[in-house]
């Protein structure tokens, strides 16, 4: 039970961190690594599912907001909307697979979810690039010490 609160901080900082939140899951994850009192597959598994919910928040976002595009107070101009659909257009639902890159992923899951993107291709690429950031993360750690 001791475990309890790491990994709760951990899930809600992936969580946080995969919408528009300036949160450093990766920072939490890698401190609880290094801590060496949590099991490792444990904390892989909870900072996936965090970063993937906080992702499907950006989507449900993009897919509920879409219709207020051309409202004045829309925080998004016409001009970097089609930018950001237009890229979305050329790479695919293969664009996905960046969805875990700071900066680019987090726009990237809500321009998904306002192209109506499926929900179950979202999940599968989003979780596969997302668990993998997280996965490659914690084979670097080790070496670090």
């Amino acid at each position: 039970m001791a475990d309890l609160p790491g990994y709760l901080g951990l899930f809600l900082a992936a969580l946080g961190s995969a919408t528009l939140l300036p949160l450093q899951s990766e920072a939490v994850l890698v401190g609880l690594l290094l801590a060496d009192a949590h099991t490792v597959w444990v904390l892989l598994t909870v900072a996936t599912v965090g970063n993937v919910l906080g992702a499907v928040v950006n989507w449900s976002l993009g897919r509920g907001l879409g219709q207020y595009r051309h409202r004045r107070w829309f925080p998004v101009s016409e001009y970097r909307l089609a930018q950001a659909q237009g890229f979305y257009r050329r790479t695919g639902h293969w664009s996905l697979l960046l969805s875990w890159v700071p900066v680019v992923g987090d726009p990237l899951t809500l321009i998904a979810g306002l192209l109506r993107e499926p929900l179950w291709r979202f999940l599968g690429l989003v979780t596969l690039a997302k668990g993998g950031r997280y996965l490659v993360l914690s084979t670097l750690v080790p070496g670090w010490l």
